[in-house]
């Protein structure tokens, strides 16, 4: 029986936690209901302390205190999504109370566990009940009550698992999101499962392997609408501090006043905030009042929230973690010296669309889009070798915008991200754009206000079966998307083009460009653009864009 955790042993509980929850990421995955696109819940909670387990995987702990604080200051900058940093900061609460400890019994555990309690409620501005943190706390409750009965950390995990265990399936009672959904909160599920990973080490049992599982309850996605989502960008950020100690309870005010589910983790050099805004712009300027930027990324939660009603796998850039750590490109690339101030990057899959973002300026490409999102390091890459002292980096996806705001902070060069969220929308912003103009700000105000100009429709298909806002959805059924929400479908794709058509000459649009995907035939591009240039009244003209996944994307102005 173990007596007392010792360093070696918590560095052993956290690597056999984060194999638990590699392992059964998926099942978490799928009861993600609330806000659906905020990063898969069982993915971003494993990518969070998996950059723990890289940190103690350097170190050989020879005390509980030296293993919890490496575990706490890994997760606090690998945390993704709120999940990620309501789990670091369950074991930043855990770190204060090892602190200075050789090792910890049954008794210190639970006080650690309920510490981990109190700093995550500490740093949610609004706690919601039927989550996590309503899982961690009744768990860390009944774990102080049985260090008292067995002070024995064996024992005191068991009964800790079996009281959260009770009140995660009450979860679905507690929340309507999660009763309308028929599921389980998906956060307290993935803690759970770190514990009995934990449990399981101490009770000698061999490291589950890494081959996934499925699962048998999945949320309906179906039952959720795009209107169960307050504001559109899930904000994340590490903001190092410069200035010493700092008071966040100015920042906390601000940012609750233009977003909602905050949580902010901090320690002794840097903050880490998660916020749900439309203006992820001024969370990131204000935040900046107290330190320097680090990494950030913005995700836009609608689109994502569409991809799974319309039966796609919503991709999020943290997916992109899955490659092997260790092989950063960035790090074998030329730096570009500066030939000028201003540089444009844009990521578009697709030879025609890339060769469209090249004559209108834009000096560097990295390859990607829907379904094949490129990593923070491909991107960082070719910030690297644009010849400018500024890079503006056009993302094209939605899906893509946090992957490139990591890059902030990351370079010499100054990044500025302009959140376009399809490819007409960055050739858009590229078209609007003074060559002459070398004034960041300016710059930065020309092609946003420019991107938002412009209406996009898209053709794609359905991956599966659904019901999504009365339409019933077959799968291989051809789905008609206008700025990320659902326009119509159909077995019969000219039909949605006529009714693109429609939609557009009842808009009074005035251009319109198509851009015809990979598969399509020049026969059937020349019809669409005849069929809008006969049906719309507006000047059309078509682009062999070869993009995947769309079989056309469409711009409207």
């Amino acid at each position: 029986m173990i007596e007392t955790v010792n360093g070696s042993t918590f560095k052993q509980m956290v690597l056999f936690g984060a194999a638990c929850i590699a392992a059964q990421k998926q099942e978490i995955n799928d009861l993600n209901v609330f806000p659906v696109p905020d990063g898969d819940t069982g993915t971003n909670m494993s990518l969070t302390i998996s950059t723990a387990v890289d940190e103690l995987k350097k170190h050989d702990p020879a005390t509980v205190d030296e293993a919890a604080k490496i575990t706490a200051s890994g997760l606090l900058r690998g945390a993704r999504g709120n999940s990620g940093v309501i789990l670091s900061l369950l074991f930043r609460g855990m770190s204060k109370v090892l602190k200075g400890l050789q090792s910890a019994d049954g008794k210190q555990l639970a006080a650690a566990m309920s510490e981990g309690v109190t700093t995550a409620y500490g740093a949610v501005m609004k706690p919601a009940e039927g989550t996590v943190l309503t899982v961690s706390r009744l768990a860390a409750a009944r774990a102080v009550e049985a260090a008292t009965e067995h002070n024995d950390p064996i024992y005191v995990l068991e009964q800790a698992i079996r009281a959260g265990e009770t009140t995660l399936a009450e979860t679905i009672e507690m929340n309507p999101v999660l009763k309308k959904a028929g599921v389980v909160d998906a956060g307290g599920k993935g803690y759970l499962v770190i514990l009995e990973g934990m449990l399981r080490c101490l009770k000698g049992e061999p490291m589950p392997e890494l081959n996934g599982s499925e699962s048998r309850t999945r949320a309906d996605f179906d039952a959720l609408s795009e209107e169960d989502i307050t504001f559109t960008f899930d904000t994340v950020f590490i903001v190092r501090k410069t200035k010493g100690p700092v008071d966040l309870q100015p920042l906390r005010l601000y940012l609750t006043s233009i977003g909602d589910s905050l949580v902010i983790g901090e320690d002794d050099d840097a903050f880490k905030v998660h916020v749900h805004t439309d203006i992820p712009g001024n969370a990131l300027n204000e935040a900046q009042k107290y330190g320097d930027l680090e990494v950030a990324k913005i995700e836009n939660m609608r689109i994502q929230a569409q991809d799974v009603a319309a039966g796609r796998k919503t991709i999020s850039a943290d997916d992109l973690e899955d490659e092997p750590h260790g092989e950063s490109t960035a790090q074998e690339v030329t730096f570009a010296p500066a030939e000028k101030k201003i540089g444009f990057l844009a990521v578009c899959a697709g030879d025609g669309i890339a060769d469209t973002f090249r004559a209108l300026g834009v000096d560097t490409i990295v390859s990607g889009g829907q379904t094949m999102n490129p990593s923070t390091e491909a991107i960082l890459a070719e910030v690297n070798r644009t010849p400018s002292e500024v890079v503006f980096v056009l993302p094209n996806n939605k899906n893509i915008i946090m992957a490139a705001q990591q890059c902030q902070g990351l370079t010499e060069k100054q990044v500025v991200v302009i959140p376009t969220a399809t490819v007409p929308q960055g050739i858009t912003a590229m078209m609007a754009l003074d060559p002459e103009d070398e004034d960041v700000d300016s710059v930065t105000a020309v092609l946003t206000e420019a991107a938002a100009t412009v209406s996009t429709a898209q053709i794609t298909y359905a991956a599966r079966d659904s019901e999504f806002d009365g339409f019933a959805i077959t799968e291989g059924d051809y789905l008609a998307l206008i700025d990320g929400k659902l326009f119509d479908t159909d077995r019969d794709l000219n039909a949605l083009l006529e009714k693109l058509a429609a939609y557009a000459k009842a808009g009074e649009k005035e251009y319109i460009n198509i851009y015809a995907g990979d598969g399509v035939s020049d026969a059937d591009a020349a019809a669409a653009e005849e069929l809008f240039a006969e049906k719309s009244g507006a000047e059309v003209a078509s682009v062999r864009g070869g993009q995947p996944v769309y079989y056309y994307i469409i711009s409207m102005e």
